[in-house]
């Protein structure tokens, strides 16, 4: 894969054996990595399980967001509220939103000049990601700081991100090898 900066990516994928409060961290990592990388980002304010009550305020904001896009003509009025809702990553408060709601959602994505670099899904089980050599370093560094060992992520082998991305379309949780 080549990024916006025709340089070289891997692609990365979250494994199974972390805590759900390690599964937390690496979403919120990844996303403070990426940030400056994505320039187009969607959220769904839907969960699988009860929001967390430390993040609720982000969930009414979200929502909050959805009917500023009404109002604002940028979203139909038929479109479902809670789907889609438009994140502007360079806003620190549409951010933290992003952040806060990526490891609980059903589904978060970020884009860079219509290449995908970050999905999250399957209520925080999901977890794909578009990196450079320097970010792949810094994330795995910040996560060694947190106490989180790198193998909380796997290379994901060419030609799997299409098997992969549509597992995680239909509820399943993985890849498979």
């Amino acid at each position: 894969m080549i990024n916006q900066d025709n340089g070289p990516s891997r692609e990365l994928v979250l494994t199974d054996g972390l805590s759900p409060a390690e599964v937390v961290l690496v979403h919120r990592e990844a996303l403070r990595v990426l940030r400056s990388n994505i320039d187009a980002a969607h959220l769904d304010a839907y969960s699988s399980d009860a929001w967390p009550p430390e993040v609720l305020h982000s969930y009414e904001r979200a929502l909050s967001l959805a009917r500023q896009e009404v109002a604002g003509g940028t979203r139909s009025r038929r479109w479902d509220p809670g789907m889609g809702i438009d994140i502007d990553v360079r806003d620190d408060g549409q951010f933290e939103v992003l952040s806060d709601l990526a490891p609980y959602t059903i589904h978060a994505e970020g884009w860079r000049e219509n290449q995908e670099v970050f999905s999250a899904s399957d209520t925080g089980t999901s977890l794909w990601m578009a990196v450079t050599h320097e970010q792949e370093v810094e994330l795995l560094s910040r996560l060694d700081a947190l106490g989180i060992p790198s193998t909380a992520l796997a290379v994901l082998p060419p030609k799997r991100r299409r098997a992969f991305i549509t597992h995680a379309r239909n509820g399943w949780r993985r890849w498979l090898k």
